[in-house]
């Protein structure tokens, strides 16, 4: 009995440990990863040539809650959020000011494992850095100096976005003067209690995405307790037609002027559609591996695992394109936890086609002498339910 009880013992280790290394093979490379980390705005093409000319002012709002109401929980702006659509309004010829309800320095959520290029372009851009960190009170923002307003997202926002007059005061005024306004995750929390001139409240009868209630309590099932409110359940509450997506999965509303994102994986496409809503069409970009693997699980949520497939290789199929496997294989984590293990099966089939179209291309970079860090890394996410998602 205790000889079979070893056995079984021994192989469920190894299954274990076979499964973290096979994991850990997808997490970035560490060196490639401190390579990354020096990212300079000048080192990418996009920002360093874009349009020289300007088209105007565009005001990035942040929060200025460090902590989740009353808890020791900490939060802040989602620097993601932030960077990303900064540099899309920058190429597109717009300067931008960043405001938060208290000025100074906000609070930030910086998650290590979502860095990309330029997250950390943002991190090292000594003009991004100082408007950020020195950042505009809502008492000293002139509305008519914009063309547009972004509502960065971060938990945070749902503490001190919805009350404040000061921010009702710019939304109300740059919607009613048919500047764009925009808004991704938490962020559209901003929207909240707006009433115009005529009486109407501004979400009445709008399309708007944002967090919705399953992203939120798949993370922090407390929620409810956490929050003032569930984003979702109050954005329909006065009056929106909720769009939700995919679980953190890319999903974007356009109505008019108004540009609303779900989460994270919104913000490219939410800071494009705001150029275009200001008239102008989004300078091309590189579509950054992470892009790849949304829009990759996208198609397998909508149309399943052939189509995903072919999906992914005409992807690698180009020279220049690449998916990022640990957003896939987070996804099949996800499904693991939820005991889908179709699912599951389906991810890791994607995920294997992944890394041979990768080396096909010659784009991998698994490194097995870093296999004890990586094993860390992997159980890191498959013990704790403390993801920091905006």
């Amino acid at each position: 009995m205790w000889k079979k009880l070893l056995v079984s013992l021994s192989i469920l280790i190894l299954g274990v440990f076979a499964f973290g290394f096979w994991f850990s093979s997808f997490l970035p490379d560490p060196e490639q990863k401190q390579l990354l980390a020096q990212t300079q705005a000048g080192d990418i093409e996009y920002i360093q040539n874009g349009l020289a000319q300007t088209r105007g002012r565009i005001l990035a709002v942040v929060t200025s809650s460090s902590t989740m109401g009353n808890s020791d929980k900490k939060t802040g702006y989602e620097l993601t959020e932030l960077a990303r659509a900064y540099y899309v309004f920058r190429a597109n010829g717009f300067e931008v000011d960043i405001a938060s309800p208290l000025g100074g320095q906000p609070a930030v959520v910086i998650d290590g494992d979502d860095m990309g290029a330029f997250d950390f372009a943002f991190l090292n851009d000594e003009v991004a850095q100082s408007k950020v960190n020195n950042s505009l009170s809502l008492a000293d923002v002139s509305a008519q100096n914009y063309a547009a307003v972004y509502f960065v997202g971060g938990k945070g926002a749902m503490f001190d976005f919805p009350d404040n007059v000061l921010l009702k005061d710019i939304v109300r005024e740059l919607y009613q003067s048919d500047a764009v306004i925009g808004a991704v995750c938490h962020g559209p929390a901003a929207l909240l209690n707006v009433q115009l001139d005529d009486g109407s409240k501004l979400l009445a009868n709008k399309e708007v995405s944002a967090f919705t209630n399953e992203e939120e309590l798949f993370l922090i099932p407390d929620a409810r307790n956490v929050f003032p409110f569930l984003l979702e359940e109050e954005l329909i509450a006065q009056g929106a037609n909720f769009s939700g997506g995919e679980r953190y999965l890319e999903k974007v509303s356009v109505d008019g002027k108004l540009v609303t994102g779900q989460n994270p994986w919104s913000v490219w496409q939410v800071a494009e559609s705001m150029i275009k809503q200001l008239g102008f069409e989004a300078r091309p970009r590189q579509v950054t591996a992470e892009e790849n693997s949304v829009d990759i699980l996208s198609v397998y949520e909508e149309d399943g695992f052939s189509t995903a497939l072919s999906h992914m290789r005409s992807i690698l199929h180009t020279s220049e394109s690449s998916v990022d496997k640990l957003l896939i294989a987070m996804h099949g984590l996800v499904s693991v936890m939820e005991w889908d293990f179709p699912k599951t099966l389906d991810l890791l089939r994607l995920l294997h086609h992944a890394a041979k179209g990768d080396v096909s291309a010659g784009r991998q970079n698994i490194h097995s002498s870093d296999f004890f860090s990586r094993i860390a890394f992997t159980s890191k996410y498959m013990s704790s339910g403390n993801y920091d998602i905006a």
